[in-house]
């Protein structure tokens, strides 16, 4: 029997829609998400620091592994990259060729930015200056920093408005955004106080 060429492309068409809603092309196909998640290289700390996984392959681990479009980076993987353009390109490439988007990057160990020492507390937010031009290059939008400082909780609260300031007003440049852990020195010492 002869079919016309309307017929041929609804009957297609209706194949296609059952074909794209089976369990054997559900990795194939792009899903809609209800709202974006990004997937963390801390979460998978231990793979990372056993040497399982190397920073170059969290772009295809977070797609192939978890079917996550979108990752955040920590420095302490890659802690001596920041300013190795070869090493961040073929990151960029990884990105690329997995369909990843980049979020940010957790920034650890470059000194603390509450320090109640000018002095260190500003080498500590020179220090962080490499990671905001490394997320700038990746097309990341924000950098996650640490608010660690000791002393009175008074001097600690005005080093931490101006080490966050400053850092803030250098990463404003690059339109990247300064999110700051809630974790630290600050935190331990009004739950010290509360007991």
């Amino acid at each position: 029997m002869l079919i016309t060429r309307r017929q041929f492309i609804e009957n297609t068409t209706a194949l296609a829609a059952g074909l794209a809603g089976s369990s054997c092309f559900a990795n194939v196909l792009p899903r809609k998400q209800f709202f974006d998640i990004s997937l963390a290289q801390w979460s998978l700390d231990k793979e990372f620091f056993g040497k399982k996984y190397d920073t170059l392959d969290f772009p295809a681990v977070a797609w192939k592994n978890f079917d996550i479009g979108i990752v955040e980076y920590v420095n302490q993987f890659f802690k001596d990259k920041a300013n190795d353009k070869v090493f961040l390109s073929a990151l960029l490439q990884r990105c690329k060729d997995n369909g990843i988007k980049k979020h940010l990057i957790i920034i650890d160990g470059e000194g603390n930015l509450s320090n109640t020492n000018e002095n260190e507390r500003t080498k500590a937010i020179e220090n962080h200056y490499k990671w905001v031009d490394a997320a700038k290059y990746l097309g990341c939008k924000t950098i996650r920093v640490n608010a660690f400082g000791r002393d009175s909780r008074e001097e600690v609260k005005m080093a931490t408005i101006d080490g966050l300031s400053r850092l803030g007003e250098f990463a404003g440049k690059s339109k990247l955004n300064v999110i700051v852990e809630n974790h630290g020195s600050i935190r331990r010492m009004a739950i010290g106080s509360c007991r």
